[in-house]
């Protein structure tokens, strides 16, 4: 029986879109039902399969995870065989720190840039504190691409897990145009370039629902 993986509206939905990257990504499959946002029923529909009303969850027989990271690492367990954390002790460790941190923080930018796969590219003035959260990521990014990226163009060389953590930033990044290195861009890139992206892009372009209050940010 394949996973099943409840997101909402892949315009919006940056939690979903970081559980769907990473078994899409990876080959894994599984079957999808998509709630959208912001309606009256929203909630209700959500706790049909998400203890917490919240998305993603997904669900594996009798066994439901919920929460993005949570997520992630129920599928690590029960696909080994795929890289879905490097192999490396030491890079493991830096892309988990990274990923918690992702999960956790970076409040500024997801407040003022939420996530939008259908917005036209536009600029927008930055508060400090998101400057602040992008410097940090920025860096961040370097580092780990410089430390542990020597394999591959993502976060730690082939794409893992903290890709996947970090996809809705460089959707963020993208259509706000915020400036940032070019390491960054070139990371940018390469995500981009990903067939899985692409297929949650158009899956999001084709979408008929709208939030207006995010498109006219």
């Amino acid at each position: 029986m394949p996973l099943k993986l409840i997101v909402a509206n892949k315009a919006y939905s940056s939690w979903s879109f970081r559980a769907w990257m990473l078994l899409a990504h990876f080959k894994i499959p599984f079957e999808e039902t998509v709630i959208p946002l912001d309606l009256p029923q929203t909630r209700s529909l959500i706790l049909d399969h998400s203890p917490s009303g919240k998305v993603p969850a997904l669900i594996d027989g009798p066994i439901t995870v919920w929460e993005s990271l949570a997520i992630i690492e129920y599928v690590a367990e029960i696909h080994p065989e795929k890289a879905i954390w490097p192999r490396g002790k030491a890079a493991r460790a830096h892309a988990r720190a990274l990923s918690a941190e992702m999960h956790a923080g970076f409040q500024a930018l997801r407040q003022q840039c939420p996530m939008n796969f259908v917005r036209p590219v536009r600029t927008i003035a930055l508060t400090e504190a998101v400057e602040v959260d992008v410097a940090r990521i920025d860096a961040a990014w370097s580092h780990a691409r410089k430390t542990f990226g020597k394999a591959g163009p993502f976060l730690f060389g082939r794409f893992s897990a903290a890709d996947a953590m970090f996809a809705p930033v460089v959707n963020r990044f993208r259509i706000y145009d915020i400036p940032v290195s070019r390491g960054a861009r070139d990371y940018m890139a390469a995500m981009a370039a990903l067939p899985a992206w692409k297929a949650w892009t158009s899956d999001a372009e084709a979408e008929a629902w709208r939030i207006e209050k995010y498109d006219a940010l």
